[in-house]
């Protein structure tokens, strides 16, 4: 077996699993899909449209998430922000993440 077809492999179950984080975070403030998937990237989390408008869908109707359309330009475009549910969401699973990770690091770190 190759290691970097099942590194690849896991690498984006990780991805997968870390992404409706990521989007709260960001929707903390409103964003519409583009600029959303824009702020991701610049801070290093590339993101294709094929995935982030599907979970950003899902999102909103676990009622995480709240959006309008626009008019912007002469285009109509949809923004999306965090609901009141969402905020509270988004806390309990920062605290989670942070405890995941401090989990894992610990595993990491210890010798068999």
């Amino acid at each position: 077996r190759d290691s970097t077809v099942i590194v690849e492999k896991l690498r984006l179950e990780l991805r997968r699993g870390a992404l409706p984080l990521a989007v709260l975070a960001q929707l903390r403030s409103e964003h519409s899909g583009y600029s959303l998937r824009k702020e991701l990237s610049a801070k290093g989390l590339e993101i294709d449209e094929g995935t982030l408008y599907p979970l950003v869908r899902r999102l909103e109707k676990q009622g995480l998430l709240a959006s309008e359309w626009r008019a912007d330009g002469g285009r109509k475009k949809r923004y999306y922000r965090l609901s009141g549910l969402g905020r509270e969401v988004l806390e309990l699973l920062a605290v989670e993440w942070r405890l995941l990770n401090e989990s894992i690091d610990n595993v990491m770190e210890s010798e068999s």
